[in-house]
């Protein structure tokens, strides 16, 4: 008799899912899987509208990284315009996207994953939160705060809102950077700097004791990497072109187009979960596995091309190796990638071209499909449009960072059950703390957005069930 282990949903990610561990007769694990429950299909509801509206109507998609959805779908729009959009509003929507990824990496850095860190995997769940955290070290956590504010404070200063902006259109950007901007962004990013040296400082010394055994067994496989590079391999996070490259460090694929996407990308469904699971296509499912976000873009660039930040780059290099596989190092990623974005912020806000007057090129439909792609906080997002001849939405595809990630997300939630599931599991046999907590750290790794990458909406209790073959309820936990 074969059962079944479900933690439903998932704690400490934004969006409902669940996990379910499957045993066999003898107790022993054969197999995981990380499932997406619920469905709100925002590429249907989407056709019928203009595409002028996609950036404003997919940003509302999520309010964790409203911003990705506004820059991918503007630059999907400005294909369908066919224009050049003007310098200084390229440089406006880089700027744009360096506040998103300082913000975002901030939360899931210092309020989603340091609590496992600093209070540790075997604490009182009730405490082991952004709160618990403040009671502990509460200059870390209001300095972790203050981070997330400087990056939400940017996108307010540049968009007026600091989510669900309409700032970024087709053709460009609406308003150039004020001085009032400026000056404020230069007077806070000292902080930022300061605040993100001190993460850095504590994480490598967690890493260099209690957090081993977790970058080693947390999703620590070979796989490929996908993300954008710009010139000469840099670092990219808007722009560029699309590189896969492999475990060993092998360049897969380089120089890749968005609008040839369907010729090395393909999207397998599996009838228990909603979220879909691309791969790379010439290798076929599940073989094509790869991953993107911080860590992938971290693996595919040659450097990043600013002094701290590829200082930090060569740190975990040195740790992880060339190409680092383990899953676990992602919020090393983060914060080596939000030292990248302060650095770049403080280089654009400076150039003058910024706060010129021309900032959006104008133009009718002169196209009827486009593929706009960026780098999302969590990884590469595409957006596909196909629209009629008065521009409304016939088609649309999203392909999101999180689906992106779906079947290294499995694969990392086995990994670590096997690791720490090292007896048979009885039938009268309780589900300890530590390994649910473990498990979904797992998941919270690559900080999924599951609103983002299934569109779903609900609550973030955690359940976990452990089941027979015929559906009898072995043992059960439920949080939240």
């Amino acid at each position: 008799m074969t059962r079944t282990v479900l933690i439903d949903p998932v704690t400490r990610i934004e969006g409902h899912a669940k996990i379910t561990l499957h045993l066999d007769e003898g107790g022993h694990l054969v197999d995981a899987r990380f499932h997406v429950v619920e469905y709100r299909g925002f590429e249907k509801f989407c056709e019928g509208r203009p595409f002028t509206e996609m950036a404003g109507i997919t940003a509302r998609i999520c309010g964790i990284c409203p911003v990705s959805h506004l820059l991918a779908a503007a630059k999907t729009g400005d294909k369908l315009l066919a224009v050049t959009i003007p310098p200084a509003a390229a440089r406006l929507r880089r700027l744009l996207n360096l506040a998103q990824l300082t913000q975002s990496h901030a939360l899931s850095f210092f309020h989603l994953s340091s609590p496992d860190f600093l209070l540790g995997w075997e604490s009182d769940p009730a405490k082991r939160n952004v709160f618990g955290l403040m009671a502990a070290d509460p200059d870390l956590a209001r300095a972790g705060i203050r981070l997330r504010q400087f990056g939400q404070q940017v996108l307010e200063l540049l968009g007026g809102r600091k989510i669900h902006s309409a700032w970024a259109v087709p053709g460009g950007v609406r308003t150039p950077l004020s001085a009032e901007a400026k000056a404020w962004i230069l007077d806070r990013l000292p902080e930022a700097r300061a605040t993100v040296r001190l993460a850095l400082d504590l994480y490598k010394r967690l890493l260099d004791g209690p957090l081993q055994r977790e970058q080693r067994v947390f999703g620590d496989f070979p796989s490929l990497f996908l993300g954008l590079v710009g010139e000469g391999g840099r670092w990219e996070h808007i722009d560029g072109t699309i590189r896969l490259r492999a475990s060993d460090g092998t360049i897969v694929a380089d120089g890749l187009s968005e609008d040839d996407y369907h010729a090395f990308l393909g999207e397998a469904v599996e009838p228990w979960s909603y979220l879909k699971f691309p791969y790379y296509r010439p290798l076929g499912y599940p073989e094509g596995m790869y991953r993107v976000g911080p860590l992938a873009r971290l693996n595919v660039c040659d450097s990043i091309g600013t002094p701290w930040a590829d200082a930090e780059l060569a740190d975990l290099r040195s740790r992880s190796g060339r190409v680092a596989t383990s899953s676990f190092a992602y919020h090393h990623a983060r914060l080596v990638e939000i030292v990248a974005c302060l650095e770049a912020i403080e280089e654009l806000v400076n150039d003058p071209e910024l706060m010129t007057g021309r900032v959006r090129s104008r133009a009718a439909l002169n196209r009827n499909e486009a593929v706009g792609v960026s780098e999302a906080p969590r990884g590469t997002l595409f957006h596909h449009y196909v629209v009629d001849d008065d521009g409304l939405i016939q088609k649309v595809n999203l392909i999101i960072a999180t689906g992106q990630n779906n079947l290294a997300m499995n694969r990392t939630v086995a990994q670590i059950a096997r690791e720490f599931i090292t007896e048979p599991v009885g039938a009268d046999a309780t589900i300890p703390e530590p390994l649910l907590n473990r498990v979904e750290a797992g998941i919270r790794c690559f900080d999924p957005c599951l609103s983002c990458s299934t569109h779903a909406a609900g609550q973030m209790p955690l359940r976990l069930e452990l089941r027979a073959a015929d559906g009898t309820l072995l043992a059960e936990r439920c949080r939240g």
